[in-house]
């Protein structure tokens, strides 16, 4: 038994006031359990994937620069049209991106969670891994995991410094950058 199945949905048309058109979505169900299992592309099935470059490196730029959810939003492009084990890393990476986004709000339960999600995601890659070093994010997310809980509990500091926050690490120059695997 087992397997997969690739199960198209069909485009939605919104109300009149709404002329947006959404496109086919590709996903694969697992035929055992009849639950669905990570996207294969958010757009049309013949859609071409977006360039990993250029959007992990926006990504990271946004992190670097506080800007949590853009940093969310150019992974997660990835993300969906991802068919490797880099399902896991760029998700663990989104994960990451939302609980300093959800710090920087004051959700700092939410930010926990993430905080606890992304550290799992990412704990079985490499803290050098996709031409980034990620070992100060990493160090810093745990602390800062503590702290939110602690925050939670009605301990500790009530916001985290600028100057507090991570960055990530790129290893090598931006015009040279290539995705850790092909196909990814």
């Amino acid at each position: 038994m087992g397997g997969a199945q690739t199960v198209l949905q069909p485009p939605v048309r919104y109300s009149m006031f709404c002329s947006l058109d959404v496109t086919t979505y590709a996903f694969t169900r697992d035929l055992a359990t009849s639950r669905p299992r990570n996207p294969v592309m958010p757009t049309h099935p013949t859609a071409p994937k977006p360039a990993f470059s250029s959007a992990f490196l926006r990504g990271i730029a946004h992190f670097n620069a506080q800007q949590f959810w853009e940093a969310h939003e150019a992974w997660e492009e990835l993300w969906l049209a991802s068919e490797s084990d880099l399902v896991e890393f760029l998700q663990g990476m989104i994960q990451l991106a939302a609980a300093y986004h959800h710090v920087q709000r004051g959700t700092l339960r939410g930010a926990v969670r993430l905080f606890d999600a992304s550290l799992r995601r990412l704990d079985p890659f490499p803290l050098r891994f996709c031409e980034i070093d990620r070992s100060r994010a990493d160090e810093a997310a745990r602390r800062h995991r503590s702290w939110a809980a602690g925050q939670i509990a009605g301990e500790g500091a009530d916001s985290l410094a600028i100057s507090e926050y991570p960055a990530l690490e790129l290893l090598t120059r931006s015009e040279e950058f290539v995705p850790p695997r092909n196909p990814w």
